[in-house]
């Protein structure tokens, strides 16, 4: 199965490994790096999901797509896993960091090992990676790394935890980019909107609260896995190769729009296809 967007090959001959990969916008990413050519490496700390991803992203694009366990908290594992990526393949020509995690509740539930946790995942399991790439491979080699953030600029009420360590991956970013510039690495952050992804069934209210999100982005639609997919690609193809140290938001307008300004709803509002991976289905 070839990219709908870029060319045949575009990645030949380079590894990328993909924390999170194994659901919603990281299987997209993974999938879509590996039909360019690359060598994946999909990385969660779910041995079940990881191996299921790996097999069922392995048929889809006709290509080995390899699996590994790895918790993005732990930083010995972190080494290891980067240690097994250059030993089995030799090289790590990219990283996107999309593994994470956080729960809706308002700020006042949160305990403390809820935020915690958060920002353990979110922002200290980015620099882990980061830094164990770089150490190991980048920082001599060149590199491009991908952060997957959300969108920080405005209030994210329910998302305190997430919002604040979302916005420390973005500073980390641009801090980064220079320090690292000169030694051939770019660094980057996508920050998606509401996407039609499986994470977005783990908000509250089901379908209502989806509805809702629906009708404040100006476009009247949730974005798709692989709209943020194809960013990355193009992030990591030489057609980014000037672009570093930038969060591109990925987000049919949300971020701009307030309620001050009327945009009428279509009637019917399109629908919404959450996209169910074939080995996750029941």
């Amino acid at each position: 199965m070839n990219s709908t967007i870029f060319r045949d090959g575009l990645f030949d001959g380079q590894v990328a490994v993909v924390s999170g990969g194994g659901t919603g916008i990281g299987a997209a990413i993974a999938r879509e790096l590996a039909r360019l050519g690359c060598t994946v490496v999909i990385a969660s700390r779910k041995r079940d999901v990881i191996e299921r991803a790996a097999a069922g992203l392995t048929a889809q694009v006709g290509r080995e797509v390899f699996g590994d366990v790895c918790d993005i908290r732990d930083r010995d594992g972190v080494r290891a896993l980067v240690d097994r990526t250059l030993e089995r393949h030799g090289r790590i020509d990219h990283l996107v960091n999309n593994g994470g995690g956080q729960f809706f509740a308002p700020a006042e539930t949160i305990t403390p090992n809820g935020f915690d946790a958060v920002v353990s995942t979110n922002l200290t399991g980015t620099w882990n990676l980061t830094r164990a790439a770089a150490d190991a491979w980048m920082l001599a080699n060149g590199g491009t790394v991908t952060n997957i953030t959300m969108l920080t600029k405005r209030a994210f009420p329910g998302m305190a935890h997430s919002h604040a360590a979302r916005a420390g991956v973005e500073a980390l970013t641009r801090t980064l980019s220079v320090e690292w510039a000169a030694r051939g690495v770019r660094i980057n952050s996508i920050a998606p909107g509401y996407i039609a992804s499986s994470g977005i069934q783990r908000y509250p209210q089901g379908l209502d609260l989806i509805r809702t999100m629906q009708k404040v982005v100006p476009m009247k639609r949730l974005g798709t896995c692989d709209e943020v997919a194809w960013m990355v690609a193009f992030l990591h193809s030489p057609a980014g190769a000037y672009i570093t140290g930038q969060t591109l938001t990925v987000d049919g307008g949300k971020e701009l729009w307030g309620d001050y300004w009327p945009i009428p709803d279509p009637d019917p509002l399109p629908p919404i296809e959450v996209p169910v991976e074939p080995w996750d289905e029941p």
